[in-house]
């Protein structure tokens, strides 16, 4: 059964990414084309040209206004997908229609609907408003994993591995040692893990970014929507600088982490990464310091989860995993994954925290 769950909608892309030029990328299996139109909108559809299957993202494909013209025989497409001309005959063919696919730009991401199109509708999108928004600063990018996607839910779900996969980067000896707490929001299919550091060392990442010397308070509170938005909200400051009784925070520096995590096939993966921060706002220096640092990190993940595929490739069937404390989070979303594919991804429920303005 596939581990892909259909009727859902995946980050494709950032925005920056599409243009006036055909872009072309896996999603869950699908080859899909992205354009803008000439008003700016996003479209996407089959990237397969209905003649000889032709991929349209290859040049000489070019788009004519908005249109897109195959470099192959010529065959030309509207933005609904539907083939306008063929070359040698005035005669559409009935049946010359691409694929097309609902398309939602938001929070800086470019959303694609993978499914059944009366579907998309019903189905929320979860929010990062902060990759967009007034008051934060965002780096971000993307790398490819040659893995499937569950692996990197896996990982960010038990954030110990920093410690010893990301040390003199983000990790240090508490974040493992420290006991994490895990709810389940089944109605939302929303999995939070919290891990709370009263007294912790610094690591670079903050230390050179924030501008805090010695010991800090550091909060790691997790929200993942599956099967495809993980939020890490992180909150640093020096020790004993904790929140004000009405919930405002000005001692405290304020990062909020996002990976989408789209599927590409069943075993390979596009880990969308983004840090939003609401300090040193102009300034260039801590951003550049934090694209190469997180960049960083994530090549760090990438390399140890293509290892784990090939691993897992290899096992033997009914190999049994072991399983600790640290792993409820990752059970967790586990648990909601597997139901939502087996499912087709049935809606969940309206909720404000997760519902797109649409």
């Amino acid at each position: 059964m596939t581990s892909i769950v259909r009727n859902q909608w995946y980050v494709a892309a950032y925005g920056r990414e599409i243009g006036r030029e055909v872009f072309g990328r896996t999603i869950c299996g699908e080859s899909i084309l992205f354009w803008r139109r000439e008003d700016g909108t996003v479209t996407a559809m089959s990237d397969r040209c209905v003649h000889r299957r032709f991929p349209l993202s290859e040049k000489p494909s070019h788009l004519v206004g908005d249109t897109v013209v195959c470099g192959y025989h010529g065959f030309t497409y509207d933005a609904d997908g539907k083939c306008v001309a063929v070359p040698g005959q005035t005669r559409v063919p009935r049946t010359a229609r691409l694929k097309s696919y609902p398309v939602v730009e938001q929070d800086s991401f470019v959303w694609v609907f993978i499914g059944d199109d009366d579907r998309s509708d019903s189905v929320p999108i979860p929010r990062a408003p902060w990759l967009d928004q007034e008051g934060y600063t965002t780096v971000s990018g993307m790398e490819p994993l040659a893995a499937r996607a569950s692996l990197l839910v896996d990982n960010l779900m038990d954030l110990s591995h920093e410690t010893y996969l990301h040390g003199g980067y983000i990790g240090t000896p508490e974040v493992a040692n420290t006991p994490i707490t895990t709810e389940v929001d089944e109605d939302a299919q929303v999995v939070y893990v919290s891990r709370h550091m009263d007294d912790a060392d610094c690591p670079p990442f903050y230390a050179k970014s924030t501008g805090i010397q010695g010991r800090i308070v550091r909060w790691q509170d997790i929200e993942f929507h599956p099967p495809c938005l993980y939020l890490l909200h992180s909150r640093v400051a020096p020790v004993g600088v904790l929140p004000d009784e009405d919930g405002s925070d000005p001692g405290g520096f304020h990062v909020e982490v996002v990976y989408a995590i789209t599927p590409e096939t069943e075993h390979s993966t596009h880990d969308f990464w983004a840090v939003a921060r609401d300090f040193a706002l102009e300034d260039e220096g801590v951003s550049d310091f934090l694209r190469e640092s997180n960049r960083t990190v994530v090549l760090q993940d990438v390399v140890a989860l293509d290892a784990l595929e090939r691993v897992l490739a290899g096992e033997p069937d009914g190999y049994q995993e072991l399983s600790i404390n640290i792993d409820t989070g990752g059970l967790a979303a586990r648990r909601i994954i597997a139901a939502q594919a087996a499912a087709g991804a049935e809606q969940v429920p309206d909720s404000p925290a997760t519902l797109a303005s649409r």
